[in-house]
């Protein structure tokens, strides 16, 4: 939409105050305050929705892979050829043994229910999950027949252990006697406390070699499960297929959609939910447009036939008005980029403020899996905001426009 010298001159006029019109314009502000917390409101909501998602999918796949190969009743043997076929296969990238049994952790009399995990040491070492994640102590100290140990951040608080102390895993399946079963109780050494970022593990996962989990779970050579990565985790139904039948009768495959399907679906309904509802705000801040402009016909109806009877076109009058509106959501829409980055640059900080201010605890880890705010920002998504800002803006403006181009300067001259 381009404007002349002329019509921009007006444009300009119209857009700040004249005397007597401190309510239309304070109206018009409203409107572009409106905007602007709708759309830092939609960036903020959508960039914390997609760092959730991204956060939990890779620590939570990180830590179980895309997929795993599952040994019926929690064991398999021959584990070696199910790696060596996994990691031939076509878009696999890695092919990691492992055991995964829940178990009871004792330590100065406090009991909790924690998950016993034994990685060979290498595939431990090189986990980027807890690369940089150790908080005490060292995972160099996790050697196979060592009896060391490494717990997370959340069960070392629960239990009251350190680097150094020394925690008892109690395992049900122990030793057969005439009295029944007597379950088996294996002290060992906590040699380093992590900390992953998501609540649930840290407060239950127990790493250790895994020829040590053989042997506290008596499985002999055996392991729980295979953990597969792959080139592309959408993709990893479509290049696992291969491998079914090799496995067929002594194992199943489960993807992280199968293992995770409730919360990441639970994510996107809500993820999407919170687009709609949000998008209601910037709609209303849109009719907040709709009426000051209507206002501010009413009141430049004189003016606006004097423009007319000079030669002034009602093409033209469309135009100026048109460019109002538009401007007033522009400005909206760029500030509402500017507070929404300024908001997520500091969103951890924030939280911590109104959390103090409060007294109340907002971001629970507990509850909320992750034990900070997290955020990614989506490009597309920031532009899609953009544009349907704009496009509402606009819509806003056609009505106002066509009744100021519509103005008959004969009616309204006619007793001046």
């Amino acid at each position: 939409m381009i404007l002349n010298r002329y019509e921009r001159m007006i444009a300009r006029r119209y857009l700040l105050p004249g005397k007597g019109e401190g309510f239309i314009f304070l109206v018009a502000s409203i409107s572009l305050v409106a905007v602007m917390l709708g759309v830092a409101a939609l960036i903020i909501v959508m960039s914390v929705m997609n760092g959730f998602r991204a956060e939990l999918f890779d620590k939570i796949v990180g830590l179980n892979g895309h997929a795993v190969i599952q040994g019926y009743g929690g064991r398999l043997d021959n584990w070696q050829d199910i790696v060596r076929q996994a990691r031939a296969t076509p878009g696999v990238t890695d092919a990691v043994p492992l055991i995964e049994q829940p178990l009871m952790a004792s330590y100065s009399g406090r009991v909790e229910g924690v998950i016993a995990r034994g990685m060979q040491r290498q595939d431990i070492l090189r986990n980027p999950v807890l690369q940089g994640k150790v908080l005490a102590g060292s995972l160099d100290a996790l050697q196979p027949g060592s009896n060391n140990v490494a717990i997370g951040a959340r069960l070392a608080e629960a239990l009251g252990a350190s680097v150094g102390g020394q925690i008892s895993l109690i395992s049900p399946d122990g030793r057969t006697t005439p009295f029944g079963t007597v379950p088996r109780i294996v002290s060992y050494n906590v040699a380093a406390v992590f900390e992953v970022g998501v609540y649930d593990y840290d407060k239950a996962f127990v790493l250790m070699p895994i020829e040590d989990a053989q042997t506290l779970l008596l499985l002999g050579d055996a392991v729980g499960m295979v953990e597969v990565q792959t080139v592309d985790a959408d993709r990893v139904g479509e290049i696992l297929e291969p491998l079914r039948p090799a496995v067929s009768g002594r194992a199943v495959i489960a993807d992280w959609r199968t293992l995770n399907s409730s919360l990441f679906e639970a994510l996107q309904v809500e993820r999407v939910a919170m687009f709609v509802v949000l998008s209601i705000i910037i709609l209303v801040a849109v009719f907040n447009i709709l009426s000051s402009l209507i206002m501010l016909v009413r009141a430049k109806t004189r003016d606006i036939a004097i423009l007319r009877t000079m030669g002034a076109t009602r093409r033209a009058m469309m135009k100026i008005f048109m460019t109002v509106g538009v401007t007033i959501g522009v400005l909206g829409i760029l500030a509402g980029l500017v507070l929404g980055a300024i908001f997520l640059f500091f969103r951890q900080s924030v939280v911590n403020f109104v959390q103090f201010v409060t007294g109340q605890n907002l971001w629970d880890p507990s509850i909320r899996f992750l034990t900070e705010l997290p955020s990614k920002t989506d490009p597309f998504e920031v532009l899609a905001i953009v544009v349907m800002a704009m496009l509402f803006s606009f819509l806003a403006t056609l009505y106002p426009a066509w009744k100021a181009a519509s103005t008959d300067p004969v009616q309204v001259l006619r007793y001046e």
